[in-house]
């Protein structure tokens, strides 16, 4: 079973890596993104709340996003999962760690993606969401460096974490992260 967390800054590539890994593995994509902009979209109360805060380029709160995943991971299929979008906080991780234990998740592999900032706000221009904007970009490279680096650290001390180049061309891409988590 693979148990995966993809990780890195704001439009390294982390959604279509884990998009392509969960399909050639037939993996569970757990996009926390994609969950809370479907519940805005839906109008949700929760949605309303998480739209107000993303288009703001902060991150929606620790208890919303723990409870999210908490439910999402107790539906995994067999072959396992890929969690893309969480955890970016440190409370996070720590909180995603005694779900991994009450879940009984054990070989956890976190693939880092990594890329310039310049080529990450060219990247997220060009996407063209409501909160990809360069003063939101900005934002979210703030909130990144503050609260999700310290996340690495924590993936580092544990021997889990691959730092993989998240710059050229995705099937070669990819090709690394696959080889680096068989």
């Amino acid at each position: 079973m693979h148990q995966l967390i993809i990780y890195g800054p704001p439009g390294v590539g982390k959604g279509t890596q884990a998009e392509l890994i969960a399909a050639k593995l037939n993996l569970e994509h757990i996009s926390t993104g994609a969950i809370l902009r479907k519940a805005a979209e839906d109008g949700t109360e929760l949605g309303i709340q998480a739209k107000e805060i993303m288009d703001r380029g902060n991150l929606v709160t620790d208890d919303i996003m723990n409870g999210i995943v908490k439910e999402s991971l107790k539906k995994i299929n067999k072959n396992g999962f890929i969690l893309d979008g969480y955890p970016r906080t440190l409370v996070q991780a720590m909180a995603l760690s005694e779900i991994f234990n009450e879940l009984g998740f054990k070989d956890i592999k976190v693939i880092n993606l990594i890329a310039d900032e310049n080529e990450i706000i060219t990247r997220l221009l060009k996407r063209g969401r409501s909160d990809d904007n360069r003063e939101t970009i900005a934002n979210r490279f703030k909130v990144y460096l503050e609260s999700t680096s310290p996340v690495k650290e924590y993936f580092s001390k544990q021997n889990i974490i691959m730092d993989i180049n998240g710059v050229g061309d995705i099937e070669d891409i990819n090709k690394v992260i696959l080889e680096s988590i068989k």
